[in-house]
């Protein structure tokens, strides 16, 4: 018997809700503490996990925190007092460690979001903000719980995580609606 739509969205829609009802939200309040201290932010994720990232990107933009993704042409450099924050759900990614490295060699902080504590990534960052959802590198076999396809739980749960520190910064900030929108592109 296949599955009805709306059982798969309350299906998918509970997994979510208890991937990020395990995020540790003191943790979540560090990290945003980080966002809002830093001189400049730089940004950046693989695959699906990088259109999550640039997403939360523009909102730290509509804020008015000094943000750029990694890759774009207009990327400052990052140093002391910089924050990188890099998206790694299974913790292994190659490009990542690599920025990871650059960036702590520059003197910015690694603010890493994972599924994977023990992986590589989390032993190069200097503050690791765990997301407990199954990762493509997880999804195959015995090991596959989630009923999303190839990582799109971890991906779902950083466009939930990311709302949510939105909303911390926008109180950490002061920033006002109308200051949001002023700053939402009229290039579209």
């Amino acid at each position: 018997m296949t599955q009805t739509g709306s059982e798969m969205f309350a299906a998918a829609l509970d997994e979510l809700g208890a991937v990020v009802g395990r995020i540790d939200d003191d943790r979540i309040d560090a990290a945003c503490e980080m966002l809002a201290g830093a001189g400049r932010i730089a940004v950046y994720g693989c695959g699906r996990e990088a259109l999550q990232v640039k997403g939360f990107a523009m909102r730290l933009f509509h804020l008015g925190l000094p943000v750029a993704v990694v890759g774009d042409m207009t990327t400052p450099p990052l140093g002391e007092g910089d924050v990188f924050l890099v998206s790694s759900g299974p913790g292994e990614t190659t490009t990542v460690l690599t920025l990871m490295r650059v960036a702590r060699d520059a003197g910015a902080k690694v603010l890493l979001l994972t599924a994977e504590p023990a992986g590589s990534a989390a032993k190069l960052a200097d503050f690791t903000l765990l997301v407990s959802a199954q990762t493509m590198a997880s999804d195959q076999g015995a090991a596959r719980t989630s009923v999303l396809p190839m990582g799109s739980l971890f991906e779902g749960a950083l466009f939930l995580l990311f709302e949510v520190m939105v909303l911390k910064l926008k109180a950490l900030t002061g920033a006002t609606p109308e200051a949001m929108r002023a700053r939402h592109t009229n290039m579209e």
